[in-house]
């Protein structure tokens, strides 16, 4: 497995595709657009080296919230074939490294309650759940609100 940071819009039908079989909420290209264009350094792709495809994503953002510098994961998908190697969990280590690097002071997050699996990749980063978020996304589900603090 290769991981590398975002290069090029050419990358973004793959990743597109990538979230779009993982997660329940949809998004339009223009949401990809303002997280990747603004922060492109805080996305990064995990790449199956033998079939050099796209097989994991993590895509983010880094701005001032009240006093503090906030890191947000948007979105983080793994195909469903490469689950269970670490690699979501790589991918969220190398965003949240990046983010040190440029001083954020936490990161945050959503994710369905009843995501198990996203859930348990979080706690072992360090996570804790910050607050429950009721009918938070379009299904009707509810979500937590996990954060990660850095300072």
């Amino acid at each position: 497995m290769r991981y590398i940071p975002y290069q090029s819009e050419l990358q973004l039908p793959a990743i597109t595709s990538l979230i779009e079989n993982d997660l329940s909420e949809p998004y339009s290209i223009y949401t990809y657009r303002y997280f990747i264009h603004n922060w492109p350094q805080l996305c990064f792709l995990a790449v199956d080296g033998e079939k050099d495809e796209i097989v994991g994503v993590v895509v983010c953002k880094l701005d001032k919230h009240k006093e503090d510098m906030r890191g947000y994961i948007g979105m983080l998908a793994v195909a469903k074939g490469y689950r269970k190697r670490r690699i979501g969990s790589t991918l969220v280590q190398m965003a949240v490294e990046e983010m040190k690097k440029e001083n954020a002071d936490e990161v945050v997050l959503e994710t369905e309650e009843s995501n198990q699996g996203a859930l348990a990749l979080y706690q072992n980063l360090g996570f804790a759940r910050d607050k429950r978020l009721s009918r938070y996304y379009l299904n009707g589900v509810d979500a937590f609100r996990l954060k990660l603090r850095l300072r």
